[in-house]
């Protein structure tokens, strides 16, 4: 899979562009705020996930302008294919010319992985930001995922509605049971996807983060439910509904949904111990980089083609050894990589360069 050639127009800062990356390294550089991750970001929303960034449509418009409009013009499923995204009120998408229902419908079409400094969020902060790394990685290949979550989200939130109501002494707990049981028989997919992935993710995090400790330290996954309990896949459903029941009345004094998939957490470790609360910002850096790799192999193993690599920033926050394994494990991707000196980056191998600068990105030959 890789980009075969990208255009924008009034997309953020950047004016009518257009480039043809190279199939292998694409370096991007240029000064602070010239528009080098927007770049990056443009190219992250045809996986048909929101922007890292910000959640506001507005945003993503040049200012003054009423639109903006990117295309994509990339090699995936054997043929070249088209994605355009025209963003107004909303975004809307289409394929190969033909309109899409929403640009959720492009999740695993075009596949990337985007790492920037506020990955390290992942590790750092709480229990939120991880599973949003939980919930994109598994979009991104199981596009259902997506849609369960969606509808789990809804009934947390008509539920804790429900609770407020009950609260105010309109209706009676004996009112949650059809929302517990929605909330149970959803939710159990949630973990049941969840844990399948982070079954598959953690050998091969592992065996990442040992590449790059050289074998000095060891990192491990775990899924952590929100109840504190541990469940077999078959009982996931009975257990969960049996939680929600016993928490009614605790619920409603917090007038919120307190256990569930939306409050459970992944647990990464350094030997044994929180990387979170004990990791060195070495340690830190080298587990966030093992997940992000890790996602990108389940995406080669599950469609059989490499995602394209987005790195924003990174290349300067991580150490000598850090950056050449990170290389070195890129070796055959398409990797568009942002940076303010790309001459350390120059020296590899079919490498392109594109000066960023208030906006307009021209190729450096």
């Amino acid at each position: 899979m890789n980009v075969l050639k990208y255009s924008a127009f009034s997309y953020r800062n950047l004016k009518e562009i257009e480039i043809f990356p190279a199939e292998g390294v694409n370096v991007i550089y240029g000064e602070n705020g010239q528009g080098k991750t927007n770049l990056i970001e443009s190219i992250w929303l045809f996986t048909g996930c929101h922007s890292f960034r910000t959640h506001r449509i507005n945003e993503l418009i040049e200012r003054g302008k009423s639109s903006a409009k990117i295309e994509l013009d990339f090699f995936a499923s054997g043929r070249e294919q088209t994605a355009t995204l025209k963003i107004e009120n909303k975004r809307e998408a289409t394929l190969n010319g033909i309109a899409k229902k929403s640009p959720r419908t492009l999740l695993g079409l075009f596949n990337a992985v985007v790492f920037s400094p506020s990955t390290m969020s992942i590790i750092k902060d709480g229990p939120a930001e991880r599973r949003k790394f939980l919930d994109i990685a598994i979009s991104l290949t199981k596009p259902v995922y997506a849609f369960e979550l969606s509808k789990y989200l809804k009934i947390v939130g008509q539920r804790n509605a429900l609770l407020k109501q009950i609260a105010a002494g309109k209706f009676d707990t004996d009112m949650l049971a059809p929302w517990d049981e929605q909330l149970a028989v959803t939710g159990a997919k949630i973990i049941d996807y969840r844990v399948k992935y982070i079954n598959s993710l953690s050998g091969i995090a592992a065996d990442i983060y040992d590449g790059i400790a050289q074998g000095k330290e060891k990192m491990s996954l775990s899924y952590i439910h929100s109840d504190g309990n541990e469940k077999e896949n078959k009982e996931l459903l009975q257990v969960l509904y049996d939680t929600l029941e016993k928490t009614r009345k605790s619920d409603v004094k917090r007038l919120a949904t307190g256990v569930g998939p939306h409050k459970d957490d992944l647990e990464i470790k350094i030997n044994g111990m929180s990387a979170r609360s004990y990791g060195s910002q070495g340690q830190q850096r080298s587990c966030a980089l093992a997940l992000k790799l890790g996602e990108a192999a389940i995406i080669k193993k599950i469609t059989g083609e490499q995602p394209v690599a987005l790195l924003d920033d990174v290349m300067s926050e991580l150490d000598g050894n850090r950056q050449n394994y990170l290389l070195k494990y890129l070796g055959d991707w398409q990797v568009f990589i942002t940076c303010c000196d790309p001459s350390h980056l120059m020296r590899l191998n079919g490498a392109k360069a594109f000066e960023v600068k208030s906006g307009v990105i021209k190729e450096i030959s």
